[in-house]
């Protein structure tokens, strides 16, 4: 007898094992179906006729013989009842492409709404003070209170009075509320220096951490670095009818905006309404030369940053006449003038190229000769003053600062300011060739929520054994 050929007998338009085999294909993409929608009964029945049919194949195929109509009837006539009934479930292609684009709508919602909350949650984290921070600065606060000695140090720095106002020396500048990011900045700037004793630090702070920045800086020393520190409510120039962000925050809309919380139905993304952006600290960068009138060049940098190189050579670095030096930030289009700035309002678009190059802040060397004399703090005012309403830009001191120093500005090398390590992955070369590495980002070294690879880049230059830092439980 001859034996039966599967492959013929499943391409035949007339065979019954053909419509069987069909049948099962169909069946098993509805118990699937029967399983996603949780109606196990029905996908066990399913699974059940399934291997009825089976066995009717398996057996054609062990005696070679062809299966019968009459043989297979009952088989396809219950298969295809129980497909109706799937079919009547719903179970159909269209339906069910309906309904998987549905949950996958919702599963996007969902995501959406989580990615939300993870980002609010990550900026509340960031603003937060710790704990210890806190702590040292009520220490340092009561030993400044408590103890004359350290006062009277202060009065008798007359040493240090006269390197506040020599060219000839390295000024830099940091403002800060923050004592220990100052510190650090401070010791690993005097750490890698050759000549620390040339090093000058201006430090302006505000008044509810002033006696505790003075306290620190005057019961540490640091290598032979001078330390100046400065609270800004003492600069008298510094008001409302001289600085627009001052002006501002008397505005009763702009009130509303960084601290109700509950205007524009959630619509701007919470680190959009950070009132840190209109603090004061925040916004000294654009005042350096009324801060220290004294000066020619300075270095600023931000607290959160670690210096790892000797930057001595940032004073003798030639800016052609331009304003600030600084590191570009345009090797992708992220960082271009059109991802900072409004182009559809007229007077952004009108004035500035959209592909221009961004830059950072957070290691700046300021020639204050030439910022006098273009008269750049009254750039800023300019633009600052146009922004009452949030239409030119609505985030932080970056966008005012690429309006202000635009055609002021001369590139430097990649290597001096290395960014990202407060939120994402940097190249291990480049932070080891690094001059300044910059936490910026949401994720501080001094933070729970920092960036557990690069905090001992920071905490090398922090003391943990000093017995304030001990008793504020630092570790």
């Amino acid at each position: 007898m001859e034996g039966l050929n599967i492959t013929d007998e499943m391409l035949s338009p007339n065979s019954v094992s053909r419509q069987l085999n069909d049948q099962i294909a169909l069946a098993k993409a509805f118990v699937v179906i029967a399983k996603e929608s949780n109606n196990l009964q029905f996908a066990w029945e399913l699974s059940a006729q399934i291997r009825s049919s089976q066995i009717l194949l398996s057996n054609a195929a062990t005696r070679r013989v062809p299966l019968t109509i009459r043989e297979t009837e009952t088989a396809i006539r219950d298969t295809a009842l129980i497909l109706y009934q799937a079919q009547q479930l719903h179970y159909d292609s269209a339906t069910m492409i309906m309904r998987l684009k549905a949950k996958i709508q919702t599963l996007e919602e969902q995501m959406s709404s989580v990615s939300e909350k993870s980002s609010k949650y990550g900026q509340i984290a960031a603003e937060e003070v710790p704990k210890s921070l806190y702590c040292l600065g009520i220490l340092l606060t009561s030993e400044w209170f408590r103890s004359p000695n350290i006062q009277r140090k202060i009065k008798d720095r007359k040493q240090i009075e006269m390197k506040l106002k020599d060219n000839n020396l390295y000024h830099f500048c940091v403002f800060s509320d923050n004592i220990l990011a100052t510190s650090v900045v401070v010791n690993s700037t005097s750490m890698n220096s050759k000549n620390p004793d040339k090093i000058v630090f201006h430090l302006v702070t505000d008044e509810i951490n002033y006696a505790a920045m003075k306290a620190w800086f005057s019961i540490n020393s640091f290598r032979g670095v001078a330390v100046e520190v400065q609270k800004f409510e003492d600069f008298t120039w510094l008001n409302a009818s001289y600085v627009p962000v001052l002006k501002q925050l008397q505005d009763t809309d702009t009130q509303s905006y960084y601290f109700s919380g509950n205007s524009d139905d959630g619509r701007t993304p919470i680190k959009f309404r950070n009132p840190k952006y209109l603090s004061m600290l925040n916004h000294l960068r654009f005042y350096i030369p009324e801060v220290f009138p004294a000066l020619k060049k300075v270095v600023f940098l931000d607290d959160d940053v670690v210096v790892q190189k000797d930057l001595s050579d940032l004073f003798s670095i030639d800016l052609k006449d331009n304003v600030n030096g600084a590191v570009e930030t345009c090797m992708e289009t992220f960082h271009r003038y059109h991802k900072y700035l409004n182009y559809s309002h007229p007077l952004i678009k009108a004035h500035f190229d959209p592909d221009a190059c961004g830059w950072a802040f957070g290691m700046n060397v300021f020639d204050l000769v030439q910022w006098r004399k273009r008269n750049v703090t009254g750039i800023y005012h300019y633009w600052q003053e146009r922004n009452i309403d949030r239409t030119l830009w609505k985030l932080g001191t970056l966008p005012p600062g690429l309006l202000t120093f635009y055609g002021l500005t001369e590139p430097l090398d990649a290597s001096w300011h290395i960014l990202g390590l407060g939120y994402t992955t940097v190249d291990p070369h480049l932070i080891e060739k690094g001059a300044v590495l910059h936490y910026n980002g949401n994720s501080k070294p001094w933070l729970k929520i920092g960036m557990e690879k690069y905090k001992p880049l920071w905490e090398k230059y922090v003391d943990y054994g000093h017995p304030l830092l001990q008793r504020c439980n630092f570790h």
